[in-house]
């Protein structure tokens, strides 16, 4: 168990937290939500204590091993993969290392073999004899092959040194168990086995996660952070949300009969205070108008961008034909002869391990990049906006939000690009700020403003969910949703594919391509064997061939 005992943390003048008490008990698992800036992560730093309380204290029940989901991807990069997860149960690792050292020696003296033989006992205790094939299994579990378990952390690419990271806080079955945003950079396969880890984990888990599906899958608890404290509430992501709501209608009812009570009494004072018979009423209302107190209903920190793609022209029946396409990248085969039509009406997830194939392919679909082989022809009543992953190049000027945007926007009035960034959440001050200094969440949310702005009828979107806060990813969806053109996206988010997506298309090893019309959940029970084959053909099946 871990609680939090009067907490209250300051950073100048301002509460972040402010005589927080909340207790985290064994065999559940707690959502830590919150707006962006509501201290989510900071409060995790604390209950690990890596970060001081003005007032207050963390108490973990002794004997307890608390284990945390590191963000640094470089801090290992000397060290084996292998011994970096085991790493995660630190005694463990101790213990190793010490006994490799004493069997080293030449001289192996008496008072060696006496600690030899104390570390081989609780090396045992420890079950260290199956550390390395319990560290195997987690890694393979998160898609990280045999084949790597033994190379360096400085080979692996970044995506795969955020698995390596996620199993060392799993490795060991901690007592407790912090994480933050473990669903970030993880494929959808990978959540997957995440999701099942940690419903059948029978110990303390509090993670921080923008994924509404995954809070949904895993928690049994929700901790709501907002103004400087936190409302815990049993239950799913789904039924705080209904909870909340529900609680919110129930006081402003509440408030609304105090508010018409409160106006019969004045008008009865109003009208009786100077009528000598009903003076004495009119002094007992007064007592009882004195007592009634409206409930504070303080407006949520969170907050809502407004996104809405309105294209300018409608998209006609013809698309976007692929035929053949070939790319071959430092001598791997990324995609394999793809042929694909896409229609008026589809909105196609591209899902998988596959990552930089899915990136590949928009590349060349937006004409960043040459195919080897093969050919693409857009329609010619589609317009083309771009959500790149990685949009590094696109900030890298010194102008400010609003000229940035006002280069993109056919119409030059500031009144009407501002326009634009207000939805984004980007108020008075905020547009001329340079684009330069901007946080990932920020830029996210420009790159939205751009696509909106573009009236385009065709969306390609890579990864479009990163960065942003669960309001943020809310609104995204549900723009996307009624979104009247042709959507191509690539997300790790399982409730954006499932709601948004009505074809789904997965790049296997190799660069093949399974391509079906359906839902997401549809294809995943649908597909699961095909999933899993070692050797794949070059599938294009319609929907009642699944």
């Amino acid at each position: 168990m871990i609680s939090a005992n009067n907490v209250t943390l300051r950073i100048g003048k301002r509460a972040l937290f402010e005589d927080v008490n909340i207790k985290f008990t064994e065999g559940n698992c707690y959502g830590l939500i919150g707006a962006n800036g509501a201290g989510k992560s900071t409060f995790l730093r604390i209950l690990a204590g890596k970060l001081e309380t003005t007032r207050g204290d963390i108490v973990i029940t002794p004997g307890q091993r608390l284990s945390v989901l590191e963000q640094d991807h470089f801090k290992y990069d000397a060290h084996p993969v292998l011994d970096v997860v085991i790493m995660g149960n630190e005694r463990l690792y101790q213990i190793m290392k010490e006994k490799d050292a004493i069997y080293a020696k030449e001289d192996f003296s008496d008072e060696d073999g006496i600690r030899a033989s104390e570390l081989e006992g609780e090396f045992a205790e420890m079950d260290g004899w199956e550390a390395e094939s319990n560290a195997a299994m987690l890694l393979n579990g998160l898609g990280i092959g045999t084949e790597l378990h033994d190379v360096v952390m400085s080979s692996l690419g970044g995506s795969e040194k955020v698995k390596v990271l996620l199993a060392k806080a799993l490795f060991g079955n901690p007592d407790i168990l912090l994480l933050d945003e473990p669903t970030n950079h993880l494929d959808l396969d990978a959540i997957a086995w995440l999701e099942e880890f940690l419903i059948n984990f029978l110990n303390t888990v509090i993670v921080v996660s923008h994924d509404r599906y995954f809070l949904n899958k895993v928690c049994t608890h929700i901790a709501d952070i907002d103004y400087g404290k936190i409302q815990l509430y049993a239950g799913n992501y789904d039924f705080w949300y209904e909870s909340s709501q529900l609680l919110i209608r129930q006081m402003k009812e509440a408030n609304k009969k105090k508010e018409e009570k409160i106006k019969e009494l004045q008008e009865f004072i109003s009208r009786f205070s100077a009528n000598a018979s009903k003076s004495k009423q009119a002094t007992s209302r007064k007592r009882a108008l004195e007592k009634i107190e409206l409930d504070d209903i303080r407006p949520s920190s969170r907050k809502y961008p407004y996104i809405d793609f309105r294209p300018e022209r409608e998209i006609g029946n013809e698309v976007l034909s692929v035929e053949g396409i070939s790319k071959t990248i430092d001598g791997e085969k990324i995609l394999d002869n793809l042929t694909f039509i896409v229609g008026h009406d589809d909105k196609i997830a591209f899902v998988g391990g596959n990552e930089f194939a899915i990136t590949t392919l928009f590349k060349i679909l937006t004409g960043e990049l040459e195919p080897d082989e093969g050919s693409f022809k857009w329609g010619v009543t589609t317009s083309l906006a771009y959500f790149p992953k990685d949009s590094t190049e696109e900030f890298n000027n010194d102008l400010t939000i609003a000229d940035w945007l006002t280069g993109y926007s056919a119409i030059k009035d500031a009144t009407y690009v501002r326009g634009f960034l207000g939805r984004m959440l980007f108020a008075g001050e905020d547009g001329v700020k340079p684009v330069r200094v901007l946080s990932g969440g920020e830029k996210v949310r420009c790159l939205l403003s751009k696509m909106m702005i573009s009236g385009s009828n065709c969306l390609i979107l890579d990864e479009p969910t990163n960065h942003l806060d669960m309001e943020a990813i809310t609104a995204l969806n549900n723009g996307l949703i009624k979104f009247p053109g042709v959507a191509l996206f690539a997300c790790h988010d399982h409730q954006f594919v499932q709601t948004t997506a009505n074809r789904i298309m997965e790049i296997l090893p190799g660069g093949l391509l399974i391509d079906k019309i359906t839902t997401y959940d549809e294809y995943l029970d649908s597909d699961e064997m095909a999933r899993k084959r070692t050797v794949y053909t070059n599938l294009n099946v319609d929907e009642e061939d699944v």
